[in-house]
């Protein structure tokens, strides 16, 4: 589902995005410095979002791989920056799961360090296509998501904002909520000016994701 300021995507375009999508994906690497990213091939897209948002469950529908990315009922679990690719089949996109940002049960030095890492990393990846910044669908934009999304804004790291588990709202405020979300993020100079609503668990707006992110894999190769 999208904002009534989305361009569609026809029919060829959904399907194309399902085959680059339909490999065997792998993990392939995992970075917990700076100093210790894996080598960049191809384009990479990396999701951000709060302890919880489900980055992974979006990740697993994603790919059709119900545990390439761990779940985890608990906030904080992914405390490393996760890498994942076709080996051996379609090369060219990677994708990253980030640690979550905001509340995590550790302590506050890990959380800092978790943060730095993030920061670092979106400043300074040079094959870093667009960020998928998720945000609950039940909440909306939050402060904390404010801040990651002003570092977005100063690096000029190109992203879009995802919303997850549309499910959970009423079919009468999924438009609403997207529309309201999109208001927010329109003027942000590192926004792309469309907003996605998804639910992993019922499939809503993954074929629509996944084209979204074949169009900018093609528009920057």
């Amino acid at each position: 589902m999208t904002t009534s300021t989305t361009t569609p995507f026809t029919e060829d375009e959904i399907e194309s995005a399902r085959k680059l999508f339909e490999g065997p994906w792998d993990f392939v690497w995992a970075s917990t410095r700076i100093d210790d990213l894996p080598p960049m091939v191809g384009q990479e897209i990396a999701f951000a979002g709060r302890s919880n948002v489900g980055k992974s469950s979006l990740i697993n529908g994603l790919t059709r791989r119900n545990a390439l990315a761990r779940t985890s009922h608990t906030p904080g679990r992914t405390q490393q920056l996760n890498f994942f690719r076709q080996v051996g089949h379609d090369e060219r996109l990677t994708i990253v799961d980030m640690p979550g940002y905001g509340y995590a049960a550790v302590g506050k030095d890990k959380v800092a360090a978790w943060t730095r890492l993030i920061h670092d990393y979106l400043r300074g990846r040079a094959n870093l296509m667009r960020v998928y910044v998720l945000i609950d669908a039940r909440h909306g934009i939050k402060d904390v998501d404010g801040a990651v999304l002003e570092t977005l804004d100063k690096a000029a790291v190109s992203y879009q904002v995802v919303l997850t588990k549309g499910d959970a709202i009423k079919k009468s405020d999924q438009q609403f909520m997207a529309e309201a979300t999109y208001d927010e993020i329109k003027r942000r100079p590192a926004a792309f000016p469309e907003v996605l609503l998804t639910s992993s668990e019922k499939g809503l707006g993954i074929p629509e994701l996944r084209a979204a992110i074949a169009r900018v894999l093609a528009e920057k190769s």
